[in-house]
């Protein structure tokens, strides 16, 4: 079965067959990309992982990753410490969902929906603005020390997967920090990822 491709380059991959079905007994779920180590093959439940180096997330659901989507990370690389501008890497949980049944494009600032509809009059307006759309899982770090508390905690540094105008380019880093997404696949993601959903955030 050949995966769907949408119109923002996201990719849902077919559910796995029962031929491709993986139990305890038989080890752990096949890579995504054959040749590189799985992560998450074996762990149960929904999680997500956010590759720096391929600028993708995929979506995992008891170890078979069922979905992909083009992202954009930190301009200026991993890193955790606070002002740094970069994206922080390692375990994280999605700690807050927001904007369920917001309209595509809603603005965001703070958190707060403005009032606001991203379109071209409204970028034309703040060409410079990091605009912030449509939903917002805000990360928090599950490693003490490493993306979590003091001056390296994700949560404070406001560490958002979040949705951006669709124009913006994706599968290259150019974000102060945040994971963007395109609007439909932020929405797709949002959906299907509760609170509490865990994140790997890797090199």
């Amino acid at each position: 079965m050949s995966a769907r491709t949408s119109s923002d380059g996201g990719r849902e991959l077919p559910e796995p067959s029962a031929t491709s079905a993986v139990s305890q007994d038989e080890g752990c779920a096949p890579a995504l990309d054959p040749g590189i180590p799985d992560p998450l093959a074996c762990i149960p439940g929904t999680v997500v992982l956010v590759s720096l180096a391929r600028q993708r997330l995929v979506l995992y659901r008891d170890g078979v990753p069922v979905a992909e989507y083009p992202v954009s990370t930190a301009r200026n690389g991993p890193g955790e410490r606070i002002g740094s501008g970069c994206t922080p890497r390692g375990w994280h949980q999605v700690r807050a969902r927001i904007g369920a049944g917001a309209p595509v494009n809603t603005v965001f600032v703070r958190r707060r929906p403005t009032g606001e509809t991203y379109g071209p009059d409204l970028a034309c307006k703040s060409p410079d603005r990091d605009w912030i759309l449509t939903r917002i899982l805000w990360l928090s770090g599950l490693e003490p020390g490493h993306n979590r508390l003091g001056e390296v905690d994700t949560f404070r540094r406001f560490i958002y997967i979040h949705g951006t105008p669709d124009v913006t380019p994706l599968g290259l880093p150019a974000s102060h920090g945040c994971v963007r997404m395109a609007n439909a696949d932020v929405v797709a993601l949002f959906d299907q990822v509760p609170a509490g959903t865990r994140v790997l955030i890797q090199e």
